[in-house]
């Protein structure tokens, strides 16, 4: 995966184009998390950047390139596909990493909070 095609994903898009990728993440997210935590090392911050995507606080550039990234992340079919052990997140976690560098700074302690909280009753449960 080439830098050219991470950054035409991680585009914010028009705000209807970034209302509809926030329909999939919301819808998908979560079952699509629990398939990958143990493959992907930064699941906290995976977690964190959707609690920042889906605040209406976050301004809307940020919002746009994490709903992309997260959008992503949340596809059945992408260029490696996620059912193959180890290596079926690799493009996802570059895709999540260019993310990350792109809104450096916009993920709040606040997003930290509800992560650490989820995950935690997550591990509870």
């Amino acid at each position: 995966m080439d830098d050219i095609k991470i950054g035409e994903i991680l585009l914010p898009g028009e705000e209807s184009e970034q209302e509809r990728r926030e329909h999939k993440v919301r819808r998908r997210f979560w079952p699509t998390f629990r398939r990958a935590a143990r493959q992907i090392p930064f699941s906290r911050d995976l977690v964190a950047a959707y609690y920042c995507a889906v605040d209406p606080a976050t301004p809307t550039r940020t919002r746009g390139i994490l709903l992309a990234a997260l959008g992503y992340f949340v596809l059945p079919l992408d260029f490696v596909p996620d059912v193959l052990a180890m290596i079926g997140f690799s493009d996802d976690i570059a895709v999540l990493t260019a993310a990350f560098a792109a809104i450096s700074g916009q993920i709040k302690e606040r997003h930290y909070q509800k992560a650490d909280e989820v995950m935690r009753d997550s591990v509870d449960s």
